[in-house]
């Protein structure tokens, strides 16, 4: 039996509750992941004591802002504004090599259940900060990684694996959509198996008052622990985040 976590909430009032989700937590039950006995569903309705409806998803090797409603209905409103993409999303990823400044990855996406045509898929990115390592990696003197902000303006599956990998630049510990070379490479030198992928921020507009609401998750410690192995720290935290580190 896996371990019950107990869920960082990071945003509640009378209809809406927010969890800083960690990286290895399904959101509910799946076919995909048989062998699973712990959801964040099932745990925060635990944890609160009262039912609770997604609304909705983030990959289950992805940390950070997973938005639940307390009835139905502020359910249905919510699941509205993610289909009419009316919400604003924010990753930060670890990814190969020296990404662009900017840029803006327009490729459709084949669903994953192969029983639809290649949907439109579009992701903004820009480069926060790069590092080169005297790391030897195949033919390379040294090894290049990349801390990037993503802004997936569609939602489909696995859409920012599927995206930064199209472009040549795999997230770190992604599987299968990585590089399983450079996921070795991590698990050996850092002892890193996790996905270097995190929902950071999510914002949108509250189904009973109107008022834009802006969630914010903290990083979780293996991002963190990267972040400090790569000297990233001055470009993701304040000082007093950093002191809290």
């Amino acid at each position: 039996m896996e371990e019950v976590p107990e869920l960082e909430i990071l945003y509640q009032d009378d209809y809406l509750v927010a969890i800083n989700k960690p990286h290895g937590l399904l959101v509910h039950r799946s076919s995909r992941a048989r062998e699973a006995s712990v959801f964040a569903l099932q745990t925060l309705r635990n944890q609160l004591g009262r039912h609770v409806w997604p609304a909705h998803r983030i990959d289950r090797k992805t940390g950070g802002v997973l938005l639940f409603a307390l009835d139905a209905d502020t359910a249905n409103h919510l699941q509205g504004q993610f289909a009419r993409r009316e919400t604003h999303k924010e990753y930060l990823t670890i990814v190969r090599g020296y990404t662009e400044d900017q840029g803006v990855i327009d490729y459709p996406l084949v669903p994953e259940d192969g029983r639809s045509e290649a949907q439109e898929a579009i992701t903004e990115y820009e480069t926060l900060g790069r590092v080169e390592l005297p790391i030897a990696f195949g033919k390379h003197a040294t090894s290049r990684y990349s801390l990037v902000r993503a802004m997936p303006k569609t939602g489909r599956m696995h859409q920012l694996r599927k995206h930064f990998k199209h472009i040549f630049h795999p997230i770190i510990g992604d599987r299968p959509h990585g590089c399983n070379k450079q996921n070795k490479l991590f698990l050996e030198r850092w002892q890193l198996s996790t996905m270097m992928l995190h929902a950071a921020r999510l914002q949108f507009t509250h189904p009973h008052t109107g008022q834009t609401v802006s969630v914010a998750a903290p990083l979780q410690s293996e991002f963190v622990r990267m972040i400090q192995e790569f000297g990233w720290q001055d470009l993701v935290f304040t000082k007093e985040e950093l002191r809290r580190a």
